[in-house]
């Protein structure tokens, strides 16, 4: 029974929601705060304490539990946090550490998961019953729901997607401590950052596709091949190992008309299927307020 609580958790602001129902997108309230990340762990914890109390104020409802997206993943093991930037947090017992100060209990998965929580029950993966989320923004994540629950994994990584290896010949190192993965090659700032080393010019990847559309930049058209062939290559790993009923993408890179035409044909020399795709790719529909629905869902869907 609602009402439904959620905190995005960023690593520049911390949004917060509050939900009606399960089948809401016009939330009760919507606040954000700074994180101010750079005076540590303990002032993020306050952060989030000043959010939810304006929260109560703004609606006079009191949280039974809260719902948490957050960058990383936490340990299931030591329920410590991990793989997270702001990286003050890493090592940290966060979800403990919050019910502690807040009295409520938190449910919790990463933002990518909860990305795509909130497109499978909200958005455009609504009806589906196995939704794989993708993230192609600043970095790279997936998510992976099935009938309406987020998979998280033995690991707390499950959809982790973003750091398989694409090209292990790469000669640039991500801070997973791979090379080649598909965070390194797909990410928005690595397309950019392809173009510029072949055309010595650093542009938005919105202006590189314009370039390569008009047929008279040879580079830009490469970074766009770059994109659609390698993006073919990564999720039909994802199909022949998930075989979701659709994928929603989301994220900046996301904008990218044909990643849903020439990007859906690059998948099928890889895919177990005999060259035939039928999942659907298709775009996110509920833009940034995603996550932190997906984090508000949280609390419904794990029976907090």
């Amino acid at each position: 029974m609602g009402p439904y609580w959620g905190i995005d958790l960023g690593g520049t602001k911390i949004e917060g929601v509050i939900l009606e129902s399960t089948d809401s997108r016009s939330p009760l309230c919507r606040i954000r705060v700074d994180t101010e990340a750079d005076r540590g762990y303990r002032h993020i914890l306050s952060r989030i304490q000043l959010l939810v109390q304006k929260m109560a104020s703004e609606t006079g409802i009191a949280p039974r539990a809260i719902g948490l997206a957050h960058p990383g993943a936490v340990e299931p093991d030591t329920h410590l946090l991990k793989n997270s930037n702001p990286v003050c947090m890493n090592g940290q017992p966060l979800i403990e550490d919050l019910q502690s100060l807040l009295g409520v209990s938190v449910a919790h998965a990463n933002d990518a998961n909860c990305f795509a929580l909130a497109e499978a029950t909200l958005g455009a993966g609504k009806g589906s019953r196995v939704v794989f989320g993708v993230i192609l923004g600043t970095g790279t994540g997936g998510g992976v729901v099935v009938d309406g629950k987020v998979i998280s994994g033995r690991h707390g990584i499950g959809g982790e997607w973003g750091h398989n290896v694409l090209q292990p010949d790469s000669s640039e190192q991500c801070y997973c401590g791979k090379r080649g993965c598909v965070e390194m090659v797909l990410a928005g700032p690595k397309l950019e950052a392809f173009y510029e080393r072949r055309s010595g010019e650093r542009l938005k990847l919105s202006k590189i596709r314009e370039r390569a559309l008009s047929g008279d930049d040879a580079d830009a058209i490469a970074t766009i091949d770059r994109l659609c062939s390698e993006f073919g290559k990564a999720i039909a790993v994802v199909l022949n190992i998930l075989d979701p009923d659709i994928v929603v993408l989301g994220g900046g890179v996301s904008n990218i008309p044909e990643l849903y035409t020439r990007g859906v044909e690059a998948i099928r020399p890889w895919i177990f299927n005999d060259g035939r795709v039928h999942t659907q790719i298709v775009q996110h529909q509920l833009g940034d307020s995603a996550g932190v629905f997906g984090a508000a869902l949280l609390t419904a869907k794990e029976g907090v």
